[in-house]
């Protein structure tokens, strides 16, 4: 059983950064990694609850109090035992979800929550180190054949799930290496790519085949897979940038946020100079939330000579609002990455009113003004406060406002499928599309969300993919994760 003084005998600590002046000069992750002693210290204030509540913030359903109480008593092999049981990328999860557990947790309630995704990150770093991670390949092959488009978090999760169940999986991804977002959207101070090409080892030896540079729907039809396999995954993710119509989009230097992110991405592993740079220039960030986070630690590590982030909302409190965001919810409160520790401005009620030509059809400046942001009948009305217009030198202007969904493609075209309003596909509570035997998963169905619903959703729709060819035995799958699209932190 847990230690019932564990919460009272420690505070939540986390590990150290590396510090600013070390860190912006490379692109090696931030944090560092608590020692043995003082992980099963953090671990040993999770009280097990009567009623976990952090499962109720988890879409995978992670069995937390079970690995924390693993990982209190050194038991290393049940800790990723129990984390594997639920989730097949801790490592993903444990550096990039902005855990919605530890809002759940319990303790939070009057005190610091269990610091439950560093002990996620830690418990599956000591297994590779320790050799606990293994391939398990399906013991005999089921004979069926399923294509999985897309090779994010649920694609990928969905081939391994599928795999172990002895099904023939091939993974297809139009760009020249797999991982998605993961490989060319997070930069490598939050996920270094070792841990996504282990996993890929990982999976290969468990059968997963891996095409690149493959478009379905262009160099392979959509007639084609059907004809080849039993069952298609759509899990091609929500990259549809959203943009604005704010006088002077068009000019040079305005670019969508992930146009800068992938370029950074691709230059870092490449060793070559990025053919999109913030490298001395004035960069302005439009968005709030996570890739605005991203494409200021970019900024910093190329040398951009000022960043300033222009958040729509009005600051938000440090702290939980109780009558507003009550436990167990998510609450909306100000959030601080590490790129902030690392210089920039970042103004709040801000809205961009104009990009400002400098003459040749490239962006100068950028004209702003204070605005006051409200809810009147469930619409967000924007009213912009007159006599707060002021100018902000600007060299590159990054659009990091959120996505508007699955970008369109003859593939859809092809199997008859079409957008939804939100810009998703469709699906029964089968997971199944509208064409027989398509199925889809993870942000191309539920649109841009946290990456444990990814993963959920790659599990839950490879589940049902397994009952759909009939072969006897099921998959787990997690109990929380709905056919129908739910409200999740963004």
């Amino acid at each position: 059983m847990p230690d019932p003084r564990g919460f009272l005998a420690h505070g939540r600590s986390l590990p150290a950064k590396r510090p600013v002046p070390v860190r912006i000069a490379d692109w090696h992750e931030v944090y560092t990694n608590h020692d043995a002693g003082a992980l099963r210290d953090q671990a040993a204030r999770c009280m097990d609850c009567g009623v976990p509540f952090c499962h109720n913030g988890c879409p995978l359903g992670n069995r937390i109090p079970e690995w924390n109480e693993a990982t209190r008593t050194g038991a290393d092999d049940t800790a990723i035992e129990q984390l594997h049981a639920t989730n097949n990328f801790p490592e993903f999860t444990g550096r990039l979800c902005p855990a919605p557990c530890e809002a759940a947790c319990v303790l939070g309630i009057a005190d610091q929550p269990v610091t439950i995704k560093q002990i996620e990150v830690q418990i599956i770093d000591r297994a590779y180190d320790s050799g606990l991670v293994t391939p398990q390949p399906a013991p005999e092959p089921s004979g069926k054949r399923v294509a999985v488009v897309g090779s994010g978090p649920a694609g990928l999760a969905a081939a391994q799930q599928l795999a172990r169940a002895g099904h023939e999986v091939v993974v297809y991804e139009r760009d020249e290496r797999i991982g998605g977002l993961l490989r060319f959207g997070i930069p490598d101070f939050k996920l270094e790519k070792k841990h996504i090409d282990r996993r890929l080892d990982q999976l290969t030896a468990e059968g997963v085949r891996f095409v690149t540079g493959c478009e379905v729907g262009v160099d392979i039809s959509a007639a084609e897979l059907r004809e080849q396999y039993d069952a298609v995954l759509l899990a091609t993710g929500a990259l549809a940038g959203r943009d604005v119509d704010t006088p002077g989009r068009e000019l040079r230097g305005v670019h969508l946020a992930m146009e800068h992110l992938v370029a950074s991405n691709r230059a870092v592993h490449s060793g070559q100079s990025p053919t999109l740079s913030a490298q001395g220039k004035h960069v302005v960030i439009i968005g709030g939330g996570d890739t605005a986070a991203d494409c200021l630690g970019v900024a910093h590590r190329q040398g951009a000579a000022s960043v300033t982030q222009l958040d729509l909302y009005p600051q938000p409190p440090a702290t939980r609002n109780g009558e507003q965001d009550p436990w167990p919810t998510w609450p909306t409160i100000l959030r601080m990455y590490p790129a902030h520790e690392e210089g920039g401005a970042r103004e709040f009620a801000a809205a961009a009113h104009e990009f400002v030509d400098d003459g040749t059809g490239a962006v100068r400046a950028i004209r702003i003004q204070q605005v006051d942001v409200r809810r009147e009948d469930g619409r967000r009305v924007v009213t912009p406060v007159p006599g707060t217009e002021r100018e902000l030198p600007a060299d590159l202007v990054l659009l990091a406002i959120g996505f508007a969904g699955t970008e369109p493609s003859p593939l859809l075209s092809d199997l008859g499928l079409a957008r939804s309003a939100r810009g998703t596909l469709d699906c029964g509570a089968d997971w199944q599309t509208g064409a027989e035997g398509v199925f889809t998963a993870g942000d191309a169905h539920r649109g841009a969300a946290l990456i444990v619903w990814a993963i959920a959703e790659g599990r839950a729709a490879a589940a049902a993919i397994h009952r759909y060819l009939g072969v006897p035995g099921d998959l787990p799958a997690p109990v929380d994760a709905a056919a129908q699209p739910l409200a999740v932190p963004r």
